[in-house]
């Protein structure tokens, strides 16, 4: 090191949080925190799925693609508009298309792959399995 660099490799500036202590998560202040590696190993032992699914606005409408490890919460949060952003903003609500996945990866590497296709390969998805564009919210949410 010279120059007035840090460990932290910063030149001319210290490190905002010491490497022994982790940095705070902004906003999450009051969740508890995250358990260790060990406990997170035996709680990643449990069946867990991970989902992609498609929300639209209406029938041929505005399409948004999500991932989520809890497919109802996450969709009942788009439903009742509980965070701003693109589903709130254009009232895309309605579940129309998802895929079960049980590793976490394949889910994530699917869901960016449907990002990528144009918008009628989205359309053609969705009408094979769900012809109606019916709101699939009601048969998950039993």
């Amino acid at each position: 090191m010279g120059g007035g660099e840090t460990p932290g490799g910063c030149i001319g500036k210290r490190a905002r949080h010491s490497p022994s202590r982790p940095s705070p998560r902004r906003g999450f202040s009051s969740l508890p925190p995250i358990p260790d590696k060990r406990i997170r190993r035996e709680i990643g032992d449990l069946a867990m799925n991970y989902y992609v699914y498609i929300l639209a606005s209406k029938p041929h409408g505005v399409l948004y693609i999500g991932f989520s490890d809890e497919l109802v919460g996450r969709v009942y949060t788009h439903r009742e508009e509980l965070v701003a952003g693109f589903t709130k903003r254009y009232h895309v609500h309605r579940l129309v298309h998802y895929e079960i996945f049980e590793d976490r990866d394949e889910a994530l590497k699917r869901e960016k792959q449907l990002k990528k296709w144009n918008r009628a390969w989205k359309i053609r998805l969705i009408e094979k399995n769900n012809p109606t564009w019916k709101d699939l919210y009601d048969e998950i949410n039993q």
